[in-house]
């Protein structure tokens, strides 16, 4: 078991090397556990990184390579334990875990996801801005006018035409096509999906449907729903969301339980790098001032 370490951050993504880095220019001590388990693990670049900046110019910050399984509430601060009974002891515990996605039961989603489907259009398509259409899966979060208009909107920007599929609900289709009335930027299709397969030409998307007919999308976008990663909010008991990300209380970002933390995607709705380093700064000054003011006890 090694020393107490100020800060144990599970997660080595954007929010999670965010928070190390401020922590790091206060001095502060802490722990990046990191088991490259990424949700955009399938892309091929991501901007703004910030681990070669720690590594190079901050020796306060470790790095593992683990997967923590479990972490509990101990006198003075927080245990972590990875799978095969490893220990680190930290004052503060930051979950920066991000969260898993929950894909519709469409075959071939798994193998399209971040190669021809995006959830989000700043982060993706701006290279292959220009095309003739596009398309927009309207189930799951974007599976309602509002939040589809918002995000098919984006697409207009990217391609000439968005098409909003509603996956064989007529109902919903109706709706979008009384809200979008003769704009040529939309159009919707509301037949049944049978099957996704990324085109010859990424992120080209070709859309097989039940009645035998397919058609080509340079893209799809859509945001499936998603949870948080890992099983630390049931072992610590944090309160959850009902669309299930960690309750967080402003401006620092402490979860219900004191002492613990959420940065990223785990805690906000807005899933992007850019709010990922942005709560992870957040995170990142909270612990500073609370393990700070802790010390001189006032």
């Amino acid at each position: 078991m090694t020393s107490t370490v100020d800060a144990l951050i599970i997660g080595g993504g954007p929010a999670g090397l965010t928070t190390a880095l401020t922590l790091a220019r206060q001095v502060h001590s802490s722990i990046v556990f990191d088991d490259d388990n990424f949700r955009n693990k399938r892309t091929t670049h991501m901007h703004m990184k910030a681990r070669e900046n720690i590594m190079s110019q901050y020796d306060t910050v470790k790095f593992e390579h683990t997967t923590i399984t479990s972490v509990k509430k101990i006198d003075g601060g927080f245990e972590a334990e990875n799978s095969s009974g490893q220990k680190w002891l930290g004052k503060k515990l930051v979950l920066a875990t991000g969260v898993e996605d929950i894909y519709p039961d469409i075959e071939g989603y798994d193998e399209c996801w971040a190669r021809s489907i995006y959830h989000c259009l700043f982060c993706k398509d701006f290279e292959d801005r220009g095309a003739e259409s596009s398309g927009l899966l309207a189930v799951d979060l974007t599976g309602s006018v509002p939040i589809g208009m918002h995000a098919g909107r984006y697409g207009t920007q990217l391609s000439k035409r968005v098409v909003i599929y509603t996956h064989g609900n007529e109902e919903l289709a109706e709706q979008f096509k009384a809200h979008i009335k003769d704009s040529p930027a939309f159009k919707v299709d509301s037949r049944k999906i049978k099957k996704l397969v990324s085109g010859a030409k990424a992120p080209e998307i070709i859309i097989q449907f039940t009645d035998g007919s397919e058609v080509t999308e340079a893209w799809l976008s859509h945001a499936p729903g998603t949870k948080a990663k890992g099983p630390f909010a049931g072992q610590l008991g944090l309160d959850m969301t009902p669309s299930g990300e960690l309750v967080v209380n402003p401006p620092f970002l402490q979860t219900s339980v004191p002492g613990v933390y959420a940065a990223g995607d785990n805690s906000h709705a807005m899933k992007i790098t850019p709010t990922a380093q942005y709560t992870g700064s957040l995170v990142g000054a909270g612990v500073s001032a609370a393990i700070i003011g802790e010390r001189l006890g006032c």
